[in-house]
């Protein structure tokens, strides 16, 4: 794919990704789903909070009604909103506009079909190519053109969706919630203030540029102190667009997607909700939550790194939870995406069941340290392929005399190369990072 990469187009605002480039998108989908239904197509907008996306939101929807489609806006709303609502509305597709964790200077569009999964690869092309002058596309006329609608109720809705998956009360549990002062804002506070919840919440006003900005899950410290600084029972941190959430126990402890996936794996398997026994990691999660896995009878199933590798498993297997270290956990009997606010609350699920604290459920595991390292790269590409990268990391591998490992693998959406080393002692992990690291040193940007 030319322009989508692994979680929608990406760019910096007006220069990878600009209004050009909305606009077309906007007026191939428009066409192309009111073609297919012989009708005006139903699209779907949300967005996050930052600058841009207000300026893309109007090019989308100036290129959907130009093609005939009618636009029902959403607004400020986590990702996994718009994919819920696709299908609760019964909307031809959805757009988001976002760049996720990414800093406010980014942004990127998210398309999701009717079935609330990300948009098949052949319709994806077909877009590539009529940004590209490959296709033409024409344009409505008279009453055939668009219009827009102020969809809020949408929002009300996923909200209600939430809310309704919880059969129990928060009554008297202390909460801690980081929005990122990004899609969590408008979402969060509501569904646990309607749970019982002693809700209390920082980082939850967007200003357009402060979007992840030192909060949030890419920032888990402020988090941390403020957890125990109010003496709060449990924290949620979400990213940009709120499909990712990461935890952080009474104690101020990280509370990872691994331990996530461990904590929730568990309690479903133990009230028979475990498909299959079966959770779905990727290769990044860490040895030790593996073989607190199989300590606890259950098994698991490695997919590459991604949602979308780990969704793709899920649903060809018929398992009901997997995730990655990310905090991107996705619970397949709710829902098709992550989603992090249902995250946080299926924690809260296992904490009022079980009448444990977060610290003596991850108990269990003890996680072996870590070392990423982030290697910004001409080409990812020509870096990955080289000959002496992969020497590299078969040397590293042999220095760790099967007591580790080393990953090495391109970013999805930056130009980036990530270096993964896991060891049981962090020295161990850095001079087997430092094995690649040096045969990277040509490659850097």
């Amino acid at each position: 794919m030319k322009y989508f990469g692994t979680d929608g187009f990406r760019g910096r605002a007006n220069e990878g990704l600009n209004v050009d480039h909305a606009y077309k998108i906007g007026r191939f989908v428009g066409w192309y789903y009111g073609a297919r239904r012989g009708a005006k197509a139903r699209v779907l907008i949300g967005k996050d909070t930052r600058r841009s996306s207000y300026m893309f939101e109007s090019a989308l929807v100036a290129g959907l009604v130009a093609s005939g489609a009618d636009a029902y806006m959403l607004h400020v709303i986590p990702t996994p909103g718009v994919s819920y609502e696709v299908i609760d509305g019964g909307f031809d597709c959805g757009v988001m506009i976002t760049a996720s964790h990414n800093p406010f200077t980014d942004n990127g569009i998210k398309l999701v079909n009717r079935e609330g999964y990300k948009m098949d690869e052949d319709v994806l092309e077909r877009v590539e190519d009529y940004i590209d002058g490959k296709l033409e596309v024409p344009l409505a006329t008279g009453d055939a053109i668009g219009c827009t609608v102020d969809y809020m109720q949408g929002r009300n809705r996923y909200i209600a969706h939430l809310i309704a998956s919880c059969g129990f009360s928060m009554q008297g549990v202390k909460v801690g919630l980081d929005c990122a002062n990004g899609a969590a804002s408008s979402v969060a506070r509501p569904v646990f203030d309607a749970m019982g919840a002693e809700t209390h919440v920082i980082n939850n006003a967007p200003n357009g540029f402060n979007i992840n900005v030192d909060c949030g899950s890419t920032h888990i410290q402020r988090l941390q102190d403020f957890v125990v600084r109010n003496g709060l029972d449990v924290g949620f941190a979400y990213d940009g667009d709120a499909d990712r959430c990461l935890a952080v126990d009474e104690r101020g402890r990280l509370v990872d997607g691994d331990l996530i996936l461990y904590v929730c794996g568990t309690y479903m398997a133990k009230h028979g909700r475990l498909a299959k026994n079966t959770v779905v990691p990727t290769v990044m999660s860490n040895f030790g939550f593996f073989k607190a896995l199989d300590a606890a009878g259950i098994s698991y199933e490695k997919t590459a790194v991604g949602d979308k590798n780990v969704w793709a498993c899920m649903m060809e297997n018929g398992y009901t939870l997997g995730g990655e270290q990310s905090g991107h956990i996705i619970f397949g009997d709710l829902e098709k995406t992550g989603d992090g606010i249902m995250t946080s609350l299926r924690i809260m699920e296992v904490l009022r069941a079980e009448r444990e604290k977060l610290s003596e459920l991850t108990r269990p595991v003890t996680l072996y340290p870590q070392q990423l390292v982030n290697v910004r790269v001409a080409d990812k590409d020509a870096a990955m392929a080289a000959s002496e990268v992969k020497e590299a990391v078969t040397a590293a591998e042999k220095f760790l005399e099967g007591n580790g490992r080393v990953l090495v693998r391109a970013s999805g959406t930056e130009p980036l190369v990530r270096v993964l080393a896991e060891a049981p002692e962090e020295r161990l992990c850095q001079e087997a990072n430092a094995i690649v690291l040096k045969a990277l040193e040509p490659f850097k940007e």
